[in-house]
């Protein structure tokens, strides 16, 4: 049974009362600028009163800090660990990503670019955080097992592959220029080019 079709009338768990709120506040954040969704009716869609949003989270902003990390931040349960060739597993990594991007695409564009935020310091910091575990996830499970001391290169190659993945992701959600399927390609071949052949000439010059 999904969220959105448990009883009102049902009692729950706490954490999985919090869950509820937190799942109707991804899909109203992704229907609606920041601006335009009160803690009214993210409690009217959950069907719970208002101040159980405040117990949980603090604050709108609170819970929207929560829904960025939701949809941004790499957790170390359930990622894929690949076998095969570089490109076997670039491509599995990949589909991972997109597969986690679709599942709530809109909300995710929506906070990666902070719409309707401003410049918060807060929200920053977590897209950094996640910048930087994804790099990481990247490096232990793609990357070369010679890096030695180019590690940060390798890193600072892969956070800059992250604007690629932000920019190809409006382009397949927001604006529908390409399709799951080209992005996947661009993607992969991008990564694999930068892992495969950028990063060992980058090696060799620094040496």
């Amino acid at each position: 049974m999904s969220t959105e079709t448990v009883p009102r009338w049902r009692r729950l768990e706490p954490d999985e009362r919090r869950e509820q709120i937190l799942t109707c506040a991804i899909r109203l954040f992704g229907e609606r600028p920041y601006a335009a969704v009160s803690t009214s009716d993210v409690a009217r869609e959950a069907g719970v009163a208002r101040g159980l949003i405040n117990h949980y989270f603090g604050s709108k902003r609170g819970l929207y800090l929560e829904v960025v990390r939701r949809m941004v931040m790499v957790s170390d349960h359930n990622l894929p660990r690949p076998e095969g060739s570089m490109r076997q597993k670039v491509e599995s990594v990949v589909d991972w990503l997109l597969e986690a991007i679709s599942a709530h695409g809109k909300t995710w564009v929506a906070v990666i670019g902070a719409e309707g935020v401003g410049d918060d310091p807060e929200v920053e910091r977590i897209l950094a955080e996640a910048d930087e575990r994804a790099a990481e996830y990247v490096v232990q499970v793609v990357g070369p097992g010679d890096i030695e001391s180019h590690g940060e290169e390798l890193r600072a190659l892969i956070r800059a592959f992250g604007g690629m993945v932000k920019a190809a992701g409006r382009e397949w959600i927001t604006k529908q220029t390409l399709t799951r399927e080209q992005v996947h390609l661009v993607l992969s071949r991008q990564l694999t080019h930068l892992i495969g052949d950028v990063f060992p000439q980058l090696r060799d010059d620094a040496s």
